[in-house]
């Protein structure tokens, strides 16, 4: 959407624009649905990616907003491509997670599938992206982010 914009400015802007729509979210206690992505390799490690304008020092599953009438699978692929280059293929529908935040909810469709590619960030959105074996993450991943991985890791969801 801001691509035309050099990356710095792309960055600053989308700090800004998270900062509002948190605080409109506060305000008017909204419920917001999104989407994860669990993309595993051959390996079955899982792709984690830093973001750029919230929470930047924590790993996070690849995911973002769903579009209107946009199925959870669609979502996924889209975002994990535009975020990373990698493709999702044999996506599954794993369910809903609801995350109470600070005054608003986050209703989060999980969806996990085979991820194709090397990830490369996009630079913009994304600072970093790397696979991680499910039972050796990164010490700064999001207690959420965890424990929809050893959910999905304990329901045999691993290659």
């Amino acid at each position: 959407m801001l691509s035309f914009l050099p990356g710095p400015v792309h960055r600053v802007a989308l700090r800004t624009a998270q900062a509002l729509r948190l605080w409109f979210w506060r305000l008017t206690k909204r419920k917001v649905r999104g989407c994860n992505v669990i993309a595993a390799n051959a390996d079955g490690h899982v792709l984690l990616v830093r973001h750029s304008y919230h929470a930047r020092d924590m790993w996070m599953l690849p995911g973002g907003g769903l579009g209107r009438d946009e199925s959870p699978t669609i979502t996924a692929a889209r975002e994990l491509r535009e975020e990373t280059g990698c493709v999702l293929r044999e996506a599954v529908h794993l369910g809903t997670v609801t995350i109470a935040r600070n005054g608003w909810t986050n209703l989060i469709e999980l969806v996990s599938g085979q991820a194709e590619g090397v990830p490369t960030p996009d630079g913009r959105e994304i600072e970093e992206a790397r696979f991680f074996a499910p039972d050796a993450l990164p010490e700064k991943t999001s207690r959420p982010v965890r424990e929809m991985i050893v959910k999905w890791h304990q329901n045999g969801n691993s290659a």
